[in-house]
């Protein structure tokens, strides 16, 4: 079967929309993509400089009182979004404690998000479960060193009281 000149100019003019609408969405797509790399370079730079270095001195603080810490720093993931946590288990007697995180990580919609996974000791007498609460969210340009030491002394306050 031959198609009539008739549907064979309707099937160019389909595809003659459908190719300019297509790449006129290409064009479109491709500084949204940039935009979202460029704030997601820059949640890392400001994890970096502002919540890595308010953990740093927790961290410090709380290895000098005898307990374990330490930071997990991912803020150069490429195949990631950005994020900067602090490790911490309490010294305890008899050594039962067990390792709780606070994350501040990425949220391309909302900033930065703060969650902490707290973990009782098994002493207490608590079943140990791991969830993660999420403890605020902050826009990646408003995160201050107060707002980061509020969440951190929080944190630790809540891991010390639960072992």
């Amino acid at each position: 079967m031959i198609m009539g000149d008739k549907r064979m100019e309707q099937l160019r003019s389909l595809l003659k929309t459908y190719e300019e609408r297509t790449a006129k969405l290409q064009v479109d797509v491709k500084p949204a993509q940039d935009e979202g790399e460029r704030r997601r370079r820059a949640c890392g730079d400001r994890l970096r400089t502002v919540v890595r270095s308010v953990l740093d001195r927790f961290m410090d603080a709380l290895k000098n009182a005898g307990h374990e810490a330490s930071i997990e720093d991912r803020t150069d993931s490429a195949d990631a979004y950005p994020s900067v946590a602090l490790a911490f288990t309490p010294r305890s007697p008899g050594g039962t404690a067990l390792r709780s995180v606070l994350a501040f990580r990425y949220d391309p919609r909302r900033g930065i998000a703060v969650a902490r996974d707290i973990k009782p000791s098994p002493n207490k007498g608590r079943m140990v479960t791991s969830s993660t609460d999420r403890i605020g969210t902050m826009k990646v340009e408003a995160v201050s060193v107060e707002w980061v030491e509020t969440k951190t002394l929080s944190f630790i306050e809540a891991v010390l009281k639960v072992n």
